[in-house]
């Protein structure tokens, strides 16, 4: 038995990118709660809408990058950032002033906005997959690990190492910074807490003087710039590829019902229980269990329950059991 390098490959494999996913899950599943919370519909554009402020951060970084413009260690995106938040708060506020007040002010049911919602998703979709193009987009540059496996191998002596890469680190803090301006922004400035007093009681606000446009407005921008910080640090993480911006809207649902939709400390708490369960499950446990188990005991087998090509699987197995057996989710959200 070797439980110390058993910890260290299940924190290279297994903690580490759980952690820096489960970051990116939750700020995408916050600007799900919020929609939800605020405007009271699932909106079902999300994924599409992070993939398109995504799309024009790497077309901003990329002409930067032509420029010989860089931050050194850090990637360029980073300064291509805001920009993308711009444009993405321009495309949700368009929507909304062209598609969305239109069914709001016929005080539409909410399955309708849904419905509307998946034609704003796929024309989203097409002008992403029109511009950028389907396949894989490289935007990553600057300094790839902070901490690498073979230095951290002839630093300790160890046969195992952790790798821990610059895009884990910065998700990770940008992920603590936006959620803590969130909460700040929510309790302390009189914008938040009159979306607070929107989301809680719409007539009672309405009859406070609070100003509805301002109340809708201010919502898309916060979701514009949490869709679009959340698909940078994935991009930046993985790739970027429009179809798996789609594919992020299962697990980044399932965050935001799991912890209790409208509850945004529910959103994040789920974005982790996802991430950890999609990772848990789909990894291949026989390395680590090799070094942790008695020699009588090591696996034959990979011991790996679902191939990662089936990790969206776990998101809907858990959206399932949850909306059967607690709907209101782990922080008793909205009923759903």
């Amino acid at each position: 038995m070797d439980v110390l390098n058993g910890i260290l490959v299940l924190t290279n494999f297994v903690f580490i990118p759980a952690i820096a996913y489960g970051s990116q899950l939750a700020l995408g599943a916050l600007g799900i709660t919020l929609v939800y919370g605020i405007l009271r519909f699932s909106n079902f554009a999300h994924g599409d809408t992070m993939a398109f402020g995504t799309m024009v951060t790497i077309l901003v970084t990329w002409w930067l990058q032509s420029m010989g413009v860089s931050l050194g260690p850090l990637p360029t995106a980073l300064l291509a950032l805001p920009a993308g938040i711009v444009f993405c708060a321009a495309l949700v506020l368009l929507a909304d002033k062209y598609i969305y007040r239109f069914y709001r002010t016929q005080k539409a049911d909410p399955v309708i906005l849904v419905i509307v919602s998946i034609g704003v998703m796929f024309m989203t979709n097409g002008v992403v997959r029109f511009i950028i193009g389907p396949d894989n987009q490289r935007f990553a540059d600057g300094t790839r690990f902070l901490v690498s496996a073979r230095d951290f191998k002839e630093s300790t002596g160890l046969p195992e190492g952790i790798s821990f890469k610059m895009s884990q680190g910065l998700t990770i803090i940008t992920a603590v910074i936006a959620v803590a301006l969130l909460f700040w922004f929510l309790n302390r400035t009189r914008a938040g807490k009159s979306m607070r007093a929107y989301s809680d009681n719409e007539d009672l606000a309405l009859l406070s003087g609070i100003d509805p446009d301002r109340v809708v407005r201010n919502t898309w921008i916060i979701v514009a710039a949490l869709t679009t910080i959340a698909g940078v640090l994935y991009g930046l993480d993985k790739s970027f590829k429009p179809f798996t911006y789609f594919q992020l809207l299962l697990p980044m649902f399932a965050a935001a019902i799991v912890g209790g939709i409208g509850s945004p400390i529910g959103a994040i708490v789920g974005g982790f229980v996802i991430a950890f369960s999609e990772v848990a499950v789909t990894y291949v446990w026989k390395k680590a269990l090799v070094y942790m188990l008695p020699t009588s005991l090591e696996p034959s087998g990979l011991v790996q329950i679902l191939s990662t090509e089936y990790k969206f699987a776990v998101s809907f197995v858990i959206l399932v059991i949850v909306l059967l057996i607690k709907p209101t989710g782990l922080f008793n959200g909205k009923s759903t």
